[in-house]
């Protein structure tokens, strides 16, 4: 059974940090994408950044450039979300996923976790 879990949600005030981890089991993912994907309340889901399996081709969506880091831990089968200078506009659901493709659409993720919520404070 594939499962992917993350943690590291919360509460943090505006300019705040937080790291997300999604700790992936069940299969190998090796050549897989993985990839981390946000809603808000009343707002369309959104991509907000996914890496190669093997930690190359890192890519974050252009609101979150310069704040927000991927990356993954091999030792940890885990891939982590490294989010600085948080705005209250990063408010939301966040999940990772994991795709064949290397891909930025939510609908070729064929696996995903249940998410982590993030609310930031003004």
């Amino acid at each position: 059974q594939v499962l992917l879990v993350e943690s590291g949600g919360g509460l943090v005030q505006a300019g705040g940090s937080l790291r997300l981890s999604c700790s992936a089991s069940g299969r190998t993912f090796s050549g897989w994408t993985m990839g981390w994907f946000r809603q808000a309340p009343g707002k369309d889901r959104e991509f907000v950044a996914r890496i190669e399996w093997s930690g190359s081709d890192p890519m974050v969506r252009d609101s979150v450039k310069g704040r927000f880091t991927i990356g993954r831990d091999g030792a940890k089968n885990t891939v982590y979300l490294q989010m600085n200078s948080l705005k209250p506009e990063d408010t939301a659901s966040y999940y990772c996923a994991a795709s064949r493709d290397r891909t930025i659409v939510a609908g070729k993720y064929a696996y995903r976790g249940q998410g982590t919520q993030v609310t930031v404070s003004s």
